[in-house]
């Protein structure tokens, strides 16, 4: 007889994790099923030095030279933006880039760990200027959900007391590196308040892991698990209890529902040898990620479920979400000639919240902040690419321009918010399938002005900045000629939400409050999906709140019988 699964988690990423390891502690029994392989500690080679690696950690075949590196081999990613057998299609006219990571954690392995509260007037954008929609939920709904994230996982900063950014519970943050200290002064001068970054990154020991040895490697995982990810944070210490089971290399292929409409089982391909197989469960939490969670909700088709599993609103695959992006650099005259320090730390120390939440004299909605780069980083491919093109020559006079622009480059990254319109969403495709004839994704993707306006006005604001410094700006490149609004694609900052929305009424929204599908009570969904809008934060943080705050939930359901 086959075993029933008392909840099956499809997704081991930021959510999926939260889920397994809230359930786990609960005393329930979890299913998790990943689409790429097991991670082992071993795997993580954050201190391998690219000298030691083929091509200086392009890849075996030097793959980086031309595309995005992917694998263990050097970096944590195990995936990108094209991965073989495994295609999606664009819509003509739409521009999009859908990165995956195809491992135990998923992007969390890798990800820039920027971990930022949404603040209490994002959860009613509606009702402030008439734009997109609004949450089913409060701040003070998902407030103490922040904090429970907050110390189990460890996040650094200060208290600021700034409305855009709330506070919360925080391990002490690093020293400001000396491009930092320039910044957060010239801010000041122009009224603009500039803080300590808040990454998810322990300082001090939290549940018997280490803090962080600043190796300044946090987007190559992390062997001593000082920083976050959900899969040495979350799932191994979960797998100890005895509670969990992972299935690797396990393609979802479709949520298999009985004739009363709740889901039953699901159907999967095992990638190791080819082969159909199937999991039965009592109950079932997508968190394979925005997209790949709606694109089986849609391929998950039968007599009650025409349009798809959970979407007789037909909003599945709708409202598609990528924050707003746009950077801007300058070479900084002060820093050259000065001493070399070590500048690893965890990233980025400083960072800019949004400081006109009221938006007073602005030309577009919501708004964004400004994530600050710079220091002596690691070399690595491409790391000195615009001076080779600024400067003429080669050899020795190649290697002192090299030598004397190290370290001297201050980055801005602005991160904004994005309205939801219908013009951005995801569909499946009705001629292509990957290779396990899984029908595929196909995307539509459009900016409005709201997000056009936005990025103009950050690179307004990143050239005060700069310039204040005394700044070089460096000019845009050939790709991306100077009359061109300098937006990212979309997805490109890969930080997609929206397609499985929440929302009370459930002819405009796929789940409940607690992201459980309105059309089917046994199926919840824990990832970037439910998000109604998309603020100017990086949505990890809120991704595990509202997965912790789910699990919670579907732990007293199951006591009550409800599911």
């Amino acid at each position: 007889m086959q075993t029933i699964h008392d909840v099956v988690v499809i997704g081991s990423g930021a959510g999926g994790g939260t889920v397994t390891k809230v359930l786990a502690d609960l005393g329930i029994s979890v299913l998790l099923m990943e689409a790429g392989p097991m991670l082992t500690m071993s795997d993580l080679k954050e201190h391998v030095w690219p000298y030691l690696v083929p091509h200086r950690g392009a890849g075996e075949k030097g793959q980086g030279y031309t595309a995005p590196r992917s694998g263990f081999t050097f970096s944590a990613t195990f995936g990108g933006s094209q991965l073989e057998g495994e295609p999606y299609t664009v819509a003509e006219g739409s521009d999009f880039s859908w990165f995956r990571s195809r491992i135990l954690g998923g992007r969390t392995n890798h990800y820039g760990r920027v971990t930022l509260r949404f603040a209490d007037y994002d959860f009613n954008p509606k009702s402030r200027d008439g734009l997109g929609f609004n949450w089913p939920i409060t701040y003070k709904d998902l407030s103490p959900y922040y904090e429970k994230a907050e110390r189990f996982i460890g996040i650094t900063g200060t208290v600021e007391g700034i409305r855009s950014a709330p506070d919360g519970i925080f391990q002490p943050p690093a020293a400001l590196k000396a491009h930092e200290i320039l910044v957060q002064r010239a801010c000041a001068k122009l009224g603009i308040r500039a803080v300590a970054s808040r990454q998810a990154v322990i300082t001090t020991p939290v549940n018997g892991r280490p803090p962080c040895h600043y190796c300044g490697q946090c987007g190559r995982g992390c062997m001593t698990a000082s920083n976050y990810a959900s899969s040495y944070v979350q799932i191994f210490p979960a797998m100890k209890t005895g509670r969990v089971q992972v299935i690797a290399n396990a393609m979802a292929r479709e949520l298999i529902t009985d004739e009363g409409g709740k889901v039953t089982a699901v159907g999967y391909v095992d990638k190791a040898t080819g082969e159909d197989k199937r999991v039965s469960c009592r109950t079932v939490v997508l968190a394979a990620s925005a997209c790949e969670s709606a694109r089986l909700l849609l391929n998950s088709k039968a007599p009650r479920h025409p349009q798809g599993l959970a979407n007789s609103s037909g909003v599945v695959g709708r409202y598609l979400m990528d924050t707003v992006g746009s950077s801007l650099s300058a070479r900084v005259p002060a820093l050259s000639g000065m001493p070399h320090y070590n500048s690893d730390g965890y990233g980025s120390h400083l960072y800019v919240p949004w400081w006109n939440w009221n938006n007073k004299g602005l030309n577009f909605p919501r708004g964004y902040h400004i994530e600050v780069g710079g220091g002596y980083g690691m070399p690595g491919i491409g790391s000195f690419s615009g001076i080779v093109n600024r400067h003429e020559g080669y050899g020795l006079k190649m290697k002192q321009a090299v030598r004397d622009e190290y370290g001297t480059t201050i980055g801005f990254s602005g991160r904004g918010e994005m309205i939801p319109n219908e013009h951005s969403f995801c569909e499946i495709d009705p001629d292509v399938k990957d290779r396990w004839g899984i029908p595929v994704l196909r995307f539509h993707w459009r900016w409005s002005d709201h997000e056009l306006n936005q990025v103009r006005h950050m690179q307004q604001t990143f050239r005060a900045i700069l310039e204040s410094l005394g700044g070089q700006i460096q000019t845009p490149t050939a790709s991306q000629p100077a009359t061109r609004v300098p937006i990212s694609r979309g997805g490109a900052i890969i930080h997609e939400v929206g397609t499985v929305r929440m929302g009370d009424d459930r002819r405009t929204s796929v789940l409940n409050k607690y992201c459980q599908a309105h059309d089917v009570k046994n199926l919840f969904v824990a990832d970037g999906a439910p998000f109604v809008s998309n603020p100017d934060k990086n949505p990890t943080h809120t991704i595990i709140a509202l997965a912790w705050r789910t699990a919670e939930y579907l732990a007293e359901e199951m006591r009550k019988g409800n599911v």
